[in-house]
């Protein structure tokens, strides 16, 4: 072979040699910007997963308040309750009273009428007196007794009711009994 062939040959692999370093090069270039643009996409979307965790952050807090202040007020609701619940006692009581007072009132002037009345007679009115008198008495009371045991039975419905109700439930979103 002649130096000549040899030069060609050499200056021919120290062409493709640069055109190969070129090439790599150009190549590096386009794969590293595609990286970036990978990693920056890559990053974006973890903005928008973070927003989006923050968003669902503050609609759980959001939920959390509403169903702090529907507790809030059902506990009042059921102080409320048990409030007006002792009131009508205190006023069926007084009315009790006041009719009892009325009752005794109208029963004396029933005496006093039969005491005044020519046509009545004595010992019959006394039994007669008597015996409704008895009779009125214990319907009162059974009916008083009654209505006791009644109020007795809602009051500590409503008290276990209450209490119920500031237990979350997971059925419900308020823990509210429905």
């Amino acid at each position: 072979m002649e130096t000549s062939t040899i030069v060609w040959i050499i200056v021919g692999i120290i062409v493709v040699i640069a055109i190969v370093v070129v090439v790599w090069l150009l190549t590096s270039r386009q794969r590293r910007e595609a990286q970036l643009e990978s990693e920056r996409r890559k990053a974006a979307e973890l903005r928008q997963s973070a927003q989006e965790a923050d968003v669902a952050r503050r609609e759980r807090e959001a939920e959390a308040a509403r169903a702090a202040a529907a507790a809030k007020q059902a506990e009042a609701d059921a102080a409320q309750a048990r409030l007006d619940s002792e009131r009508f006692a205190r006023e069926s009581t007084s009315h009790r009273s006041d009719a009892e007072k009325l009752r005794a009132e109208a029963e004396e002037r029933l005496q006093e009428a039969d005491t005044v009345d020519p046509d009545v007679d004595a010992d019959r009115r006394d039994a007669a007196t008597t015996a409704e008198r008895g009779t009125v008495r214990d319907e009162h009371e059974a009916a008083r007794r009654e209505q006791d045991a009644a109020y007795a039975a809602d009051t500590a419905n409503r008290d276990r009711d209450s209490r119920a109700d500031t237990t979350p439930n997971r059925n419900t979103d308020t823990g509210r009994r429905v």
